[in-house]
């Protein structure tokens, strides 16, 4: 049984950000909910839901574990008794505290990193928070808990439409953030906390110079000392959010590619040995169901291999298929434990890209073997380059597209709701 348990479901793929209302509540996630349904998909897929960085992006968060604040609707949950408040600490506090003290120490140092902090904050060695800091720290920990409670009311929202929720988890995590500041010994990086070396793939299909994303490597060693212990919190916050979760990246399992930190790009770089079976087989214990594999790129057949070994689904991209036969991408190559998209987040839109008329490539989609099809709520609507969503290798311009509710009255839309009823994947 694959591990993500496919069942021939269609789903959309929607940021919160793009909707015309960016938060959890009834006229925004919610009310997606609907959308999601009426047009005859099952399957809600977004983006990382973290703090997201200076540039916009979800993928390079404050916290790998927090809840943007952002996304709250404030009239979905008034308040939060003190007793929520007591369980939420008790059932998170893997990370909640070290998570609210790094806010509250950015804000006392007009948002620093963490690294030019003074010795005994960015050590952690002494850490007094005055009376104001005191209160600030437990708002943090208060939007925290009302993040999980909006949650809560979407989740409840989705199951009763039969509607799963599909989330991102990104390999790896930011310099510049909670996770990094409170356990550096788990992070490749000097005496002074600054990584030694950065993550990034080398040059392909998206960038001649490679992808340099400079976030820190693991120190995998640590993490075999302590049984993978933040890894598996992760997953299983995670899964307590989503029933279905990608891993970014899936490739850094078996390697990452390591690009030493005085490099502007990552044409210099080489792989580097990541923790393969040993933390799969970790995460697995903890998640038996609903992990995807990004595994996109040049990838090797011994991570093919390995993802199969664990029954995890990888994905197939139709933008990136051709008539080889051999093409992983082509809908002759999806089996069941494959997702198929006509594009991703970090492709153009079909429209946009333009070799295949987009509704021959998402008819092409539905009918695909693959065990779920996923298409961008850009592919729905039929809209081009100007609703790209990332160009990756970019920091402008990129996390910002929004629609509107009116947009989804269209002849595209329509089109897709038709065929999504009537058009069933082949056996």
């Amino acid at each position: 049984m694959p591990s993500a348990n496919l069942n021939r479901n269609l789903g959309i793929l929607c940021h919160i950000t793009s909707l015309p209302n960016p938060h959890l509540g009834r006229d925004g996630a919610i009310r997606f909910l609907d959308v999601v349904d009426d047009i005859g998909a099952s399957v809600w897929q977004m983006l990382p839901i973290h703090p997201p960085d200076s540039h916009g992006s979800p993928y390079s968060s404050s916290s790998a574990f927090a809840g943007w604040s952002g996304l709250i609707d404030a009239d979905l949950v008034d308040s939060v008794s003190q007793d929520e408040v007591d369980e939420f600490l008790n059932e998170q506090q893997s990370w909640i505290h070290d998570y609210a003290t790094f806010r509250v120490l950015k804000e006392r140092f007009n948002e620093a990193a963490w690294t030019d902090w003074p010795d005994e904050c960015r050590n952690r060695s002494v850490i007094n928070l005055d009376s104001n800091e005191t209160i600030r720290f437990n708002e943090i920990i208060e939007e925290q808990v009302r993040f999980h409670q909006n949650w809560l009311c979407l989740r409840e929202a989705a199951m009763k439409k039969s509607i799963q929720l599909y989330g991102d988890v990104p390999f790896f995590v930011s310099h510049d953030s909670a996770d990094v500041w409170a356990a550096p010994h788990r992070f490749c990086l000097d005496t002074f906390g600054k990584p030694t070396h950065v993550s990034g793939v080398p040059p392909d299909y998206f960038s001649k110079t490679g992808q340099r994303w400079g976030t820190p490597l693991y120190h995998w060693e640590a993490h075999r000392d302590d049984g993978f212990a933040w890894w598996k919190n992760r997953m299983k916050r995670m899964f307590e959010l989503f029933d279905l979760v990608r891993i970014d990246h899936f490739r850094a399992f078996e390697a990452a590619w390591s690009i030493p930190v005085q490099h502007p790009t990552a044409e210099h770089g080489q792989w580097k040995e990541g923790p393969g079976d040993e933390l799969l087989q970790k995460i697995v214990e903890v998640c038996p169901s609903g992990i995807i594999a990004e595994d996109l790129g040049i990838i090797p057949k011994s991570i093919h291999d390995m993802r199969k070994r664990h029954s995890i689904p990888g994905m197939a991209v139709l933008q990136f298929s051709n008539e080889d036969p051999g093409n992983p991408h082509h809908p002759d190559n999806h089996r069941k434990d494959t997702v198929v998209y006509t594009g991703t987040h970090d492709n153009n839109t079909t429209v946009g890209w333009g070799n295949i008329p987009v509704e021959d490539m998402i008819i092409s989609a539905m009918t695909s073997p693959a065990g779920l099809c996923v298409i961008p709520i850009q592919d729905v609507l039929q809209l081009g380059s100007e609703a790209r969503m990332n160009t990756p290798g970019t920091t402008e311009g990129n996390w910002c597209w929004t629609f509107e509710w009116k947009d989804l009255e269209s002849m595209p839309v329509d089109w897709f709701r038709e065929n999504a009823t009537r058009l069933r994947p082949r056996t």
